[in-house]
């Protein structure tokens, strides 16, 4: 049975590293020991071994080890047997280049649909759902497919910002107002666009926000709501607690 964590981001304002989902991994992890970190998505190019340091130093603080999966010799076998299994942001081009190059893909769904308990943070969020194609990142890399791992049967769009609505009755100079609207209206209306062409459905996580997964039940945790986007359908707000039903 699937048991998951997938967040909208590793951090928030004013807060370190996994610092503010701390309390809820302690419990997700009770029972790992040390936990497998997949370091592809690199973010601004880090080296894996700096990027894993980095997450050793937070789950340090509930004293769970990690031990990155590009230490291991066999990629495959360590997913397999991993107690636990955390993927963490970056880029999601680079991440899922990297799962298809070292042919991982499947293996690692395989793993999550075991029950190994799973985290995931931005980047890796994106690739929990059937495609990558909501991802905001830039395109650095070209991966075979932007097929995911289907663990969720619809898309992430992580660090998901509403339109300033005081914009629209600004005292600020016209140009500046319609500047500030351009740029967070862009969001919606690219996910507005995806639907124009495909009809997978798009769950926009707000930051501070996560899914917990299991097995098929999927409810929306944090302070704050989601948004549902649908082909053809007018976007929904699911507020914080309330199980995630696509139709």
């Amino acid at each position: 049975m699937k048991k998951m964590i997938v967040a909208s981001s590793s951090a928030i304002l004013g807060s370190g590293y996994l610092e503010y989902l701390l309390p809820t991994l302690k419990l997700h992890f009770k029972n790992v020991k040390t936990l497998t970190f997949i370091p592809y998505a690199r973010p601004s190019g880090i080296s894996y071994d700096v990027y894993t340091s980095i997450v050793k130093k937070a789950f340090g603080q509930i004293d769970i080890n990690v031990k990155g999966l590009h230490k291991f010799k066999d990629y495959k076998e360590a997913l397999l047997q991993s107690e636990g299994i955390f993927v963490g942001g970056g880029n999601t081009f680079e991440l899922v280049n990297q799962l298809y190059k070292k042919d991982i893909l499947s293996i690692l769904k395989l793993a999550i649909n075991n029950g190994v308990p799973f985290l995931s943070t931005s980047a890796g969020s994106n690739i929990c759902g059937i495609n990558m194609m909501n991802t905001n990142d830039m395109p650095v890399v070209n991966p075979p497919s932007f097929k995911t791992l289907g663990c969720i049967p619809f898309n992430v769009n992580t660090h998901y910002i509403e339109p300033l609505v005081e914009a629209e009755n600004s005292t600020e100079t016209k140009d500046r107002a319609f500047l500030k609207r351009h740029l967070l209206k862009g969001r919606e209306t690219k996910i507005k666009e995806f639907h124009f062409y495909n009809k997978t459905p798009v769950l926009a996580l707000r930051e501070g926000s996560w899914l917990y997964v299991e097995g098929d039940k999927i409810t929306l945790q944090g302070d704050y709501k989601a948004k549902l986007f649908r082909s053809k359908v007018k976007p929904i707000e699911i507020e914080s607690g309330l199980e995630i039903l696509i139709k």
